[in-house]
């Protein structure tokens, strides 16, 4: 008997947590050297993380496990292991022995010293200060800042829509998008998009922001740049004033290159290549947070109004935001500000063939609602929602489930023994007697096996 496993592919969006669990350790223990990145893990720890770390901070020796279990009631201690697991993960506390052989956990030094650091001040400033510079007669306000970031990550986007020539982008930041399975080449040449690269122009500002910045960094060897540094310096912007000017100073030849990027994606402003100072945007500020913590996004305008006649009314100029609506929409009219589109069969179901799926396109037409609509319930009529839904099955009669395949059995008992036992125990997706192959879940697989192994061994048991 045989089994392996059958899985989807979605756009991972993975959490600041998410994404260090993927690091090596090397890498995290580089990381910790520098106190932005120390803050920027311990602020994204559940609360228990925090009240651990806090708890051990000015303690250089062991501290016993019983003692820390003790911190926390026994009716949240699932919460409590998790936390210790992540800080395990994530190299923050590591296994040590107290004297008599009793296990302990001990505060990692060196993201010890560097947090003591970020909380209490002193150490070495984490940037020259830009008034030694003189006065920038071309400060920028906060409202300048937003808007530049918003028409630089517009840029991005038409890209990919393909509504922008090839020369808006650099070639490293188009390069990222064809890693990122967003793009890829065209037959007849240039880039088109795929149906990742629509299921990402669905998604919100910051979560957009943070997938690219993920993509950007795995390919971060390519350009010869320093993931350490370039991960230090986005946390770094994390901890930025918006609307504050920072000095390039103490960058190298790397760290510049990486700012140009920064700049040219949108998430500083730099007036010039040479310029000796730059300003931080909020989507930089905002991303070390993930995709949690934003709590505005500029693409997020309620604009749309919908009828129950599946006309869709555009209140917008936008040229990309037209863009997306046609991606799923047949586009009827363009007025100066107002935009006429319907929802059709066609339009719907040539919009789930390039991987688009119906509960995207109502929570994009949910989310960019008109503020009139927001107030009704729901906000789009159930005639427009469930006939979306209906096309959708229409194209899309199969749906995808994770699962783990078991077959090549060497005889129909086994096959029949292993089938009930995990009938019985809820996790049976699928069978195929004839073939004798079946199907469980991912989460059903650990006991299946182990029943499995058991079962195997008392029947070579019994013909010794």
């Amino acid at each position: 008997m045989m089994a392996s496993t059958l899985m989807g592919k979605q756009l991972d969006c993975k959490d600041l947590h998410g994404y260090l669990r993927t690091l090596p350790a090397a890498v995290l223990d580089r990381l910790y050297n520098h106190p932005a990145t120390c803050l920027a893990v311990f602020r994204e720890l559940p609360e228990l993380g925090k009240h651990c770390v806090m708890r051990v901070l000015f303690v250089d020796k062991p501290v016993a496990k019983t003692a820390v279990e003790s911190w926390v009631m026994k009716t949240h201690q699932d919460e409590h292991r998790e936390a210790v697991e992540l800080l395990s993960v994530l190299r923050l506390w590591h296994d040590s022995s107290l004297p008599g052989g009793l296990p302990g956990w001990l505060l990692n030094p060196i993201f010890r010293t560097n947090l003591k650091t970020a909380l209490l001040g002193g150490g070495k400033a984490w940037s020259s200060n830009p008034d030694l510079l003189g006065p920038d007669k071309h400060a920028k306000d906060v409202d300048s800042l937003d808007k530049y970031a918003l028409e630089r990550w517009e840029c991005v986007l038409h890209f990919l829509v393909g509504s922008r020539g090839v020369d808006t982008l650099s070639r490293d930041v188009a390069m990222v998008l064809s890693h990122a399975g967003l793009m890829k080449a065209a037959e007849e040449g240039g880039m088109v998009i795929t149906p990742a690269g629509f299921q990402f122009l669905l998604l919100d500002t910051a979560s957009q922001v943070w997938y690219f910045m993920l993509q950007y960094l795995e390919t971060a060897e390519e350009r010869e740049l320093d993931l350490v540094q370039a991960l230090s310096f986005l946390f770094q912007l994390s901890f930025s004033t918006l609307g504050k000017a920072y000095s390039t100073d103490d960058m190298n030849e790397s760290q510049l290159q990486f700012l140009q990027h920064l700049r040219e994606l949108g998430l500083v402003f730099q007036r010039k290549r040479k310029d000796k100072r730059y300003y931080p945007t909020r989507l930089a500020i905002n991303l070390a947070s993930g995709i949690s913590n934003v709590s505005s996004d500029s693409h997020r305008d309620g604009y749309i109004v919908i009828e129950t006649n599946y006309r869709i009314y555009a209140y917008t100029q936008s040229e990309l935001q037209i863009e997306i609506l046609g991606l799923f929409c047949q586009m009827l009219y363009r007025f100066p500000n107002m935009s006429v589109a319907t929802l059709t069969r066609e339009s719907v179901q040539s919009a789930i063939s390039n991987g688009i799926t119906a509960e995207q396109i109502l929570h994009f037409l949910r989310t960019h609602s008109h503020p009139e609509m927001r107030n009704k319930v729901p906000v789009i009529p159930p005639v427009i929602s469930d006939q979306v839904r209906l096309w959708e099955l229409e194209r899309d009669r199969l749906r995808f489930t994770p699962a783990v395949i078991y077959n090549e059995f060497l005889s129909n008992q086994e096959f029949v023994v292993l089938r009930d036992y995990a009938r019985d125990l809820g996790v049976l997706i699928h069978e195929n007697v004839a073939k004798r192959t079946m199907l469980v879940t991912p989460a059903g697989h650990d006991d299946v096996k182990r029943f499995w192994r058991r079962y195997r061994q008392g029947q070579q048991a019994g013909n010794r």
